[in-house]
């Protein structure tokens, strides 16, 4: 219908064409072919209309028929639904009466199988953090399968799975009592994997080669401690490790392995000095400074002394290798004066002497003054770097205010371990040196003395 109307339209054209344009008409189609023209066209489309109304017609037919067939279907399916949900009504009621039989057959029963698959998870979870684990590793999975299967309200424990879990039971209790040697893969400190012969003591402790050993729950690992523990224990892990049979005195740790797991943590006296900072390895440099220089003014004036006791014996000869001996010969260099005048130059040659014998003392006081005062100012900075971190991250993590508390701490411990032993090393060394000073002017007095008299009596010397 369409190119009908295109065709009509052509023709209404042509006519206005005509009429207005003479001289373009010798050239196109004169209206009777043009009438000519539009009859073919009507008799083709109504040629192809009744070919589209035929298809129509045949098409229809089958929709009806594919309509008439998903009818059918969907009543084919309604009548299938309802007979499932008969059948699902059925079913649920017929397993509600099956459960209730359950129940009433299982009667004390049922108890016995909730303690049951309690136990089990309980025991899985024992015998995996437990050190027997290592060379039984197949009965954690038995125990967990049997939990899992006691979990099933459908299934029940057959009489060999509990025996068997007694069986478990028993043989855990019974390895606890025995110190077993059996050969696995250990990890030592250094990263290597080594087959070792290794001997477990009971549930407590692990032994290779005379070194403790831990065990990993979560890997299965058997790990050598990167840090043993004293020697005397590490003696009696030698010992069983030699021995073949009978008694042996060895270190137990009856936390199984926690009370070493700290131990690791713990940190040595090197690391404690470490975490004192630069304050606390200046404290300890000042602490050995003084240590030097007290013993060796003590042996120095321990000499002295030895020379000043040999000299008070034998007066009469003076030597200057030591200061009595310096001291007597002032005096005998100067026998013409008078007594006064004597007086004043052995009490010049004193104190001549003095400043010799209490060299370095005064240093060694004021570290031992210092020392303390250092780790004080260590103290207060570990402080302030605690509160630094209390600011910036709170206080939800200990870790992270250790290392300014370690430092607070350590600097003072070391501060006084430096104060406590410089006090006393300048009691004693002052206390030598005063002791020769005082026999000096001891000595000097008495021979201003003895001068005196001699004098006043006419006497020389």
């Amino acid at each position: 219908m369409n190119r009908a109307v295109k065709l009509i339209l052509i023709t209404l054209a042509a006519v206005c064409l005509s009429s207005g344009v003479q001289a373009q008409q010798k050239k196109g189609p004169t209206l009777d072919e043009l009438l000519q023209q539009v009859k073919n066209g009507l008799r083709v489309q109504s040629k192809e209309d009744q070919q589209r109304i035929q298809e129509f017609m045949q098409n229809k037919a089958k929709r009806q028929q594919m309509l008439a067939n998903a009818k059918q279907e969907r009543a084919n399916l309604e009548k299938k639904s309802t007979e499932m949900e008969h059948q699902f009504d059925q079913n649920e009621s017929k397993i509600g009466d099956l459960n209730n039989t359950l129940t009433q057959r299982l009667g004390s029963l049922k108890e016995l199988f909730g303690v049951l698959q309690q136990t089990a998870n309980d025991a899985a979870g024992t015998f995996k953090s437990s050190l027997t684990n290592i060379q039984f590793p197949e009965r954690v999975v038995f125990l967990n399968d049997l939990a899992a299967k006691m979990g099933q309200t459908s299934k029940l424990a057959s009489m060999a799975e509990i025996e068997r879990l007694w069986y478990e039971l028993q043989r855990e209790m019974t390895e606890s009592s025995k110190v077993v040697r059996f050969p696995a893969t250990v990890i030592t400190a250094s990263g290597d994997e080594v087959k070792k012969n290794v001997i477990r003591v009971g549930l407590f402790n692990l032994v290779a080669d005379g070194k403790y050993l831990s065990y990993e729950p979560d890997t299965g690992k058997i790990l050598e401690l990167p840090r043993q523990p004293k020697s005397r224990f590490l003696e009696t892990a030698e010992n069983l490790t030699k021995a073949k049979s009978g008694k042996v005195k060895f270190g137990v740790d009856p936390t199984r392995g926690q009370l070493l797991g700290l131990l690791v943590q713990t940190p040595t006296f090197r690391e404690r000095v470490n975490q004192g900072g630069t304050i606390g390895y200046i404290t300890i440099a000042l602490g050995i400074f003084a240590l030097i220089i007290a013993v060796l003014r003590f042996i120095q004036l321990s000499f002295i002394g030895l020379k000043v006791g040999a000299q008070k014996r034998n007066k009469d000869k003076p030597n200057k290798n030591n200061p009595l001996g310096r001291v007597l010969q002032v005096y005998y260099d100067n026998t013409n004066i008078d007594p006064e005048s004597l007086e004043l130059k052995l009490g010049e040659a004193v104190l001549k002497e003095t400043p010799r014998l209490n060299r370095f003392n005064t240093l060694i006081k004021v570290i031992a003054v210092v020392a303390p005062l250092l780790g004080l100012l260590g103290t207060v900075t570990g402080m302030i770097i605690t509160f630094q971190a209390i600011t910036l991250f709170g206080t939800g993590d200990p870790k992270l205010m250790a290392g300014g508390i370690s430092q607070a701490l350590v600097t003072t411990v070391i501060g006084l371990c430096v104060a406590i032993p410089s006090v006393l090393l300048h009691t004693l060394v002052s206390g030598r040196s005063r002791r020769i000073i005082e026999i000096l002017e001891e000595q000097a007095t008495g021979m201003v003395a003895e001068y005196a008299e001699k004098h006043s009596s006419g006497k020389g010397v």
